[in-house]
């Protein structure tokens, strides 16, 4: 069993509260490598139980199995521990820093993750294990027992923090995606009302047609009579001009 504290340090997520007091590019930046930092303090803490597990396995086949899995997760925490280097050293020089120690702390804690690896996975590993359990004694395993509980309670107190940040993250995508809804519907409206004030000065100007047409019509017809009243004004002064003259030319 495990003799040496391999958990993920205990101020894993004090980068996450610097996060939040640095401008927004850093913190999105800061949050990918705290991603990063949970799914190595996940594999870390789970790759700490099957290697437990392992000592304790007889059958051949069932260790074989359980090495071989340990091995892939020492690589991909490899892996994870080169993402967080690089995430870390394309940050601000305040924040790398910071990153940069917290970096050197998980690569220590991987370095002892192969240690016991290659430890429990040697020839000797049956007898070895043996040795030290009946050399440590009782208090060993009590020990040793209480440093694994206390790094299964710091990574669930981790992913609960997690959580949270993502629960809190939804009820902010929700809040805005009501918003949204709220404007869209708010654009229905004034879509709708700008369409019925349109119905409306269509409605005005076919009137207002309609009264030129009436207008026209009205002018027509009074230019018309003028016409006529000019003619019978004409036709009477020529009347009498005509009856004066008959007169004035007999008498």
């Amino acid at each position: 069993m495990l003799s040496e504290d391999l958990s993920c340090p205990k101020e894993a997520f004090a980068i996450s509260l610097f996060s939040f007091s640095v401008p927004r590019p850093i913190k999105k930046m800061s949050d990918v490598f705290e991603g990063y930092e949970r799914q190595y303090c996940e594999l870390s803490a789970n790759l700490s139980r099957k290697c437990n597990s392992a000592s304790a396995i007889q059958d051949s086949e069932q260790k074989k199995q359980k090495f071989s899995e340990i091995s892939s997760g020492i690589d991909e925490a490899d892996v994870l521990i080169r993402k967080m280097d690089l995430e870390a050293r394309s940050l601000q020089p305040g924040v790398k820093a910071t990153l940069l120690a917290k970096l050197r702390e998980y690569k220590a804690d991987l370095n002892k993750l192969k240690k016991e690896f290659k430890r429990i996975s040697s020839p000797n590993a049956n007898q070895a294990a043996h040795d030290e359990l009946l050399a440590s004694g009782m208090a060993d395993v009590n020990s040793v027992s209480a440093e694994q509980r206390d790094r299964l309670s710091m990574s669930v107190e981790r992913l609960n923090q997690s959580s949270d940040r993502i629960k809190e993250s939804r009820r902010t995508v929700l809040e805005t995606e009501e918003l949204g809804i709220s404007i869209l519907e708010d654009l229905h409206q004034q879509r709708q009302t700008l369409l019925h004030a349109h119905n409306k000065l269509y409605d005005v100007d076919s009137a207002i047609d309609k009264s030129k047409k009436v207008l026209t019509t009205m002018s027509r017809r009074i230019t018309k009579n003028k016409w006529i009243a000019g003619s019978v004004i004409v036709a009477l002064v020529l009347a009498i001009i005509l009856i004066l003259y008959y007169k004035i030319s007999h008498r």
